[in-house]
């Protein structure tokens, strides 16, 4: 049995048997979010390239994927607006009327950044942050500065929350991705993410030989 999302976008759904073994939908979704999130060349950014740099990390035939991948593109990323044309690739062979309007590829929106945030599979998401932050309206930027430092000393930690949101939003939990606004969260329940604003304020008023106490003891546990 599948623990699937309210939306279409799947990335978080997993088999309710299987503990937190993400689904085959979820995992193509992610995989397709993070080469269209990372310095792909456009090549490997339409349909087919998309098909057959995934097929070729799991070592199986690209086009047994392709119709899994055409469909993910067309009836998810693209209406939800996850993800957009980013141009057309000449053919040399093939139909005539298809040389003439060439192939699309494709690369995310402002969404698709904040979505590829979320997920662990994206592994240039400090460049994505400071993208999407380089997009956001004035209301977004009061998170910038906060965040931007946090994913410097804080990675881990800062991609949980981008997670969280977006979970959320998958969830049915909060209505619109954007504007990016993480007040939305607070009447969201998240016992992780109490423990650890519980955890930040005590470090804070913590004296400096305590925090060095609190820091050995974290070692031996972690």
């Amino acid at each position: 049995m599948k623990v699937k999302s309210d939306t279409k976008l799947a990335i978080f759904d997993t088999f309710k048997t299987k503990g937190n073994d993400l689904t085959g939908e979820a995992n193509r979704q992610r995989a397709i979010i993070a080469i269209l999130g990372s310095n792909a060349n456009p090549a490997e950014r339409t349909r087919t390239g998309i098909s057959q740099r995934i097929a070729k990390k799991h070592g199986i035939a690209w086009k047994n994927i392709y119709s899994g991948i055409f469909r993910d593109l067309d009836e998810i990323l693209l209406p939800m607006e996850i993800a957009e044309e980013d141009g057309r690739l000449p053919l040399k062979r093939g139909p005539k009327a298809l040389q003439e309007k060439g192939i699309p590829y494709y690369h995310l929106t402002k969404k698709g950044i904040l979505v590829a945030l979320s997920i662990n599979e994206c592994k240039n998401r400090e460049k994505l942050l400071s993208e999407f932050f380089s997009k956001s309206e004035p209301a977004e930027k009061e998170f910038e500065k906060v965040l931007s430092r946090l994913v410097k000393t804080s990675p881990i930690f800062t991609y949980s929350i981008f997670q969280k949101y977006v979970k959320a939003f998958c969830e049915n939990k909060i209505k619109e991705l954007l504007p990016f606004d993480l007040s939305k969260l607070q009447d969201i329940s998240d016992e992780s993410l109490i423990i650890q604003k519980e955890i930040l304020s005590a470090f804070a008023k913590l004296s400096k030989q305590e925090k060095d106490e609190a820091i050995v003891f974290l070692d031996k546990i972690t």
